[in-house]
C-alpha cells in the first residue's frame, strides 16, 4: 500500500507517515484528515513513497483524502519547505498558517451559493433613476448601502464578477436595486485583453514613470529586484497599474502587498476604476473566514487576476503569477513579529526568484537593507525625483521650537495660527500624533504614582471617553479610579497627549471646524475606513488628527498643511532602527501635503530643531541620511553588514528566562564565525502575564548563521524547557 508523508499542524519539524490505499503521485499537495494520538487532525500531502522508517505495526491510515479544492501547486509548497527552513519553523505550521482557516479543519469545503448567478457575467451601471438617488437620502447607519451607491457613483459600470467576493449583504442589495430599477444589466463577454480596459482619465506619465515601466517590462520574461525609489507624489501607483495592464493583456496574474489593511480601500477603488472588468480580489485580515476562502480559491483556480493583500497573501496560490508589487516595502509590518516570524517582503523575493518573474520594490523611504543592496549593484534602482502631477512641488518642511514657543495640551501658538490660516483658505489639514487614547499616563502628583499594566511592563493609557484605563499591548482595561491608590489623593492628572485629547483641544480652539480623529479606536468597525476616506475626498473634513494610519500611501488633493507633535520620543530610542523608522515616517506623513496644485508646508515640533535628522528632513534628503546611518551601521557592526537572529524566551519568572538563555550561550561557544552576545532582559520585560528575555547571535555570512542556526536548534531542543516558551527569530526588525 503507498504511503503518504504528511505536514500536519504540531510544533514538530517532520512529516509524519501514513498508509494511503490508491494515492499516487497526483495526490501531492492535496488535504487530509488523518489519527494523531486520540485526535482527528487536517493535514497536507507532501510526499507519496514506498517505504517508509515506521514500524509497520506502529504505521496508521489515513481516514480521508478531500478532493473538494485543487491540490497545492508545487511552486507553493516550495515556498513553505523554503518559509520552513530559513525561520527554522515547524513545516506543518508554516502551511497551516498561509491556509484559509477553512482549510484547516478535518471537514470538507461546502460550497457557497452564490446568489449573483443571474448577473455574474454582465456589467452593472447605474440607470437614469439610480443616478438621482442622492446620497443623502440613504440613512447613515445602512453604510453598506451608502458604500455601495458611492462606488457605482464613481465608475460607469462594474462587472457583476467584481462582487463575487463581497459580502451576501451586497449581493441582496445589488438584487434588491436591479428590482427597484436603480441599476441594470447588459452582457458583457470578455476576452484577456478586455481585462486591461481603461477609463478616459489616465494620466500622460511623465518622462521618469515612462523610463520606469519600460525598464521594467524590458526584462519582464525573468526574475529581477527593482527598487521603486520615488518621492511621495512622484506616481509609483501609476507606474504600478501600467505594469498590471501589461501582465492582463498577457493574462498573468498580479500580487500587489500592502503593509496595512487600511491601504486597500484606496487602492481597491484605484484599480477597480482602471480595470473594471478585472477580476479583483482582496485578502487581509479584515475579512470573515468565508470570505478568504472564496477569494483564496478564486486565485488558486486562476479567476482572480489581480490579488491585493497584507502579508499573509504572500502565501497564495496564483497558477499564472506574472509580477508582485511590494508598496511601502520599508515598512515593518511586513515581518510577522510573533508565531511564524517571516518576513513578506523578503519571501515574495524569493517567489519572484523561483518563479522566476519580476519583483518591484516600492517606497519613498527604502529600508536600508535594500538602500544597500541598490547602491552595491544586487537590486537595479529607478528614481521617481519629481511629482507626477504638474505644478505639484514638495511640500516646505519647518520646525517649531518649542523650548521657545510654549504649547498647551501638546499645541504651539505658531501651529494653531497655520491651522487658522488653513481654515480661512478652506483647505485641509492633519495633525499627526503617533499615540491614540486621550493622555499615555495618569499621574498623582502627591506621590508621583502612575498606572500601570498588571500583566505588562507598561503605563495604561487613559481613554476618556469611555472613562477607563487601557494597555495597549495586552488589551488590559480597567476603570478610571477615582482617587491615588498610594496616597489617596483625588486631583489625578492625566500626563502627556493623545489624539483624543488634540482632538479635544481642537475643537476648543475651532469649534466651527469639522474635526476627525483616526486611529485604531476609530476605525475599528468594519468599513469604517472606507467610509472616512470618501468624507476626506468629498471635502467634508477639515482637520485630520490621527496616528501612521494617516502617513502610507493615501492621495488627499485637499490636503494643505500638516503638524506634527512630539517626534521627538523617538530621539531616545536605544533601537539602531530608531532614526530609520522616524525619518521614514515622518517623510512619509509630509508627503501627504501638497499633491495637486495646493501648496503644502509641514511644521515639525521639536525641543531640537538642529538636530542631523530633522535638518535631513527639511531639505527631503532621504539618500544624504541613508549614506550616514549606513556608516554607522558599518561601524557598529549592524545589519546590513551583517545577518542576524535573536533566541528569545519568556516565562513566568525572568530568572528562568536568563537561565535558559546561558544555557544556551554556553551551547553556542563553539562555533566559529558567529558573535554571540550576552543574554539580557527585553526593552518590554513583562507583556501578557510573561517575563521575557532574548540572546543576540550575528555573522556577516548569512549561510554560516543558517548552518549555525540549524546545528543550535538540534541542541535546544533537548534542554528542558518546561517553564519556558522560546522561539528563533531570524532577521529581527525589532530588539
Amino acid at each position: 500500500m503507498p504511503i503518504v508523508r504528511v505536514a500536519l499542524n504540531v510544533p514538530v519539524g517532520t512529516l509524519f507517515d501514513y498508509y494511503a490505499e490508491h494515492a499516487d503521485q497526483e495526490n501531492i499537495g492535496l488535504r487530509v484528515s488523518v489519527p494523531f494520538g486520540k485526535r482527528r487532525l487536517a493535514g497536507i500531502i507532501m510526499e507519496v513513497v514506498a517505504n517508509t522508517e515506521v514500524p509497520p505495526e506502529k504505521l496508521k491510515t489515513i481516514q480521508s483524502i478531500f478532493t473538494d479544492n485543487p491540490p497545492l501547486p508545487k511552486e507553493l509548497l516550495n515556498l513553505f519547505a523554503f518559509c520552513s527552513q530559513y525561520y527554522h519553523h515547524p513545516i506543518g505550521m508554516v502551511i497551516m498558517n498561509g491556509l484559509p482557516a477553512a482549510l484547516r479543519t478535518t471537514k470538507p469545503i461546502k460550497p457557497k451559493k452564490d446568489h449573483s448567478a443571474t448577473w455574474n457575467n454582465t456589467q452593472l451601471r447605474l440607470t437614469d433613476a439610480g443616478k438621482r438617488i442622492a446620497l443623502s437620502s440613504i440613512p447613515k447607519r445602512q453604510r453598506i448601502a451608502r458604500n455601495l451607491l458611492v462606488r457605482f457613483q464613481q465608475v460607469e459600470s462594474i462587472p457583476g464578477e467584481a462582487f463575487k467576493e463581497d459580502s451576501s449583504r451586497i449581493k441582496q442589495l445589488i438584487q434588491q436595486w436591479l428590482v427597484s430599477g436603480w441599476i441594470s444589466t447588459d452582457s458583457s463577454p470578455h476576452s484577456a485583453q478586455d481585462n486591461a480596459v481603461t477609463d478616459s482619465n489616465i494620466p500622460t506619465l511623465t518622462v521618469e514613470q515612462d523610463h520606469a515601466v519600460n525598464t521594467i517590462l524590458s526584462a519582464q520574461s525573468h526574475f529581477h529586484v527593482s527598487l521603486l525609489h520615488g518621492i511621495t507624489g512622484s506616481g509609483k501607483t501609476e507606474v504600478y497599474l501600467r505594469l498590471i495592464a501589461a501582465m492582463l493583456m498577457q493574462d498573468k496574474q498580479v500580487l500587489v502587498l500592502v503593509p496595512e489593511i487600511n491601504l486597500t480601500p484606496q487602492l481597491e477603488a484605484i484599480f477597480h476604476n482602471r480595470f473594471p472588468c478585472t477580476n479583483l480580489i482582496s485578502l487581509h485580515s479584515g475579512l470573515n473566514d468565508t470570505e478568504r476562502l472564496q477569494g483564496w480559491l478564486q486565485a488558486q483556480t486562476g479567476e482572480a487576476n489581480i490579488v491585493l493583500g497584507t502579508r499573509l497573501a504572500i502565501f497564495t496560490p496564483l497558477p499564472n503569477l506574472g509580477l508582485i508589487i511590494v508598496d511601502e516595502e520599508h515598512d515593518h509590518s511586513f515581518k510577522q513579529q510573533d508565531g511564524l516570524r517571516y518576513s513578506a517582503r523578503d519571501l515574495a523575493i524569493f517567489r519572484s526568484k523561483q518563479v522566476n518573474i519580476p519583483v518591484i520594490l516600492g517606497s519613498a523611504t527604502p529600508s536600508l537593507e535594500s538602500y544597500h543592496s541598490a547602491i552595491t549593484g544586487r537590486y537595479r534602482v529607478i528614481q521617481l525625483t519629481s511629482r507626477a502631477i504638474k505644478n505639484a512641488a514638495l511640500p516646505t518642511i519647518q520646525t517649531i521650537d518649542t523650548r521657545i514657543h510654549k504649547t498647551f495640551n501638546g499645541l504651539s501658538q505658531p501651529l494653531l495660527q497655520a491651522l487658522r490660516t488653513n481654515l480661512s483658505e478652506q483647505q485641509q489639514s492633519i495633525i499627526f500624533i503617533n499615540r491614540r487614547g486621550y493622555a499615555p499616563t495618569l499621574l498623582c502628583k502627591s506621590c508621583a504614582w502612575t498606572a500601570a499594566c498588571v500583566r505588562c511592563s507598561s503605563r495604561l493609557v487613559v481613554h476618556l471617553r469611555d472613562k477607563d484605563l487601557r494597555c495597549h499591548y495586552c488589551g488590559h482595561q480597567e476603570r478610571l479610579p477615582i482617587h491615588c491608590p498610594e496616597c489617596g489623593n483625588q486631583d489625578l492628572t492625566p500626563f502627556g497627549q493623545g489624539t483624543q485629547r488634540v482632538t479635544e483641544t481642537l475643537n476648543t480652539y475651532f469649534p466651527n471646524a469639522r474635526i476627525l480623529r483616526i486611529d485604531r479606536d476609530s476605525t475599528r468597525r468594519k468599513d469604517a475606513w472606507r467610509s472616512i476616506l470618501q468624507k476626506i475626498h468629498n471635502q467634508e473634513i477639515d482637520i485630520l488628527v490621527g496616528t501612521q494610519i494617516l502617513a502610507k500611501g493615501h492621495d488627499f488633493p485637499n490636503l494643505s498643511l500638516i503638524g506634527i507633535l512630539n517626534s521627538d520620543n523617538s530621539l531616545y530610542s536605544t533601537d539602531f532602527r530608531a532614526s530609520e523608522r522616524l525619518f521614514a515616517q515622518l517623510m512619509q506623513i509630509s508627503g501627504r501635503a501638497g499633491r495637486s496644485n495646493n501648496k503644502g508646508q509641514v511644521l515639525i515640533q521639536t525641543e531640537f530643531p538642529d538636530h542631523p535628522l530633522y535638518q535631513a528632513l527639511q531639505k527631503q534628503n532621504f539618500d544624504a541620511l541613508a549614506k550616514n546611518l549606513l556608516i554607522e551601521r558599518k561601524i557598529a557592526g549592524f545589519p546590513p553588514y551583517v545577518h542576524q537572529a535573536v533566541l528569545r524566551a519568556e516565562a513566568h519568572r525572568i530568572e528562568t528566562v536568563i537561565d535558559f538563555l546561558s544555557t544556551a550561550a554556553k551551547l553556542a561557544k563553539d562555533y566559529e564565525s558567529i558573535e554571540l552576545f550576552d543574554p539580557v532582559p527585553a526593552q518590554m520585560l513583562r507583556l501578557k502575564g510573561m517575563e521575557r528575555g532574548h540572546l543576540l547571535v550575528q555573522s556577516a555570512s548569512r549561510k554560516q548563521l543558517q548552518i549555525f542556526l540549524l546545528q543550535w536548534q538540534k541542541q535546544l531542543s533537548t534542554v528542558p524547557t518546561q517553564k519556558i516558551r522560546w522561539v528563533l527569530d531570524v532577521d529581527p526588525v525589532e530588539l
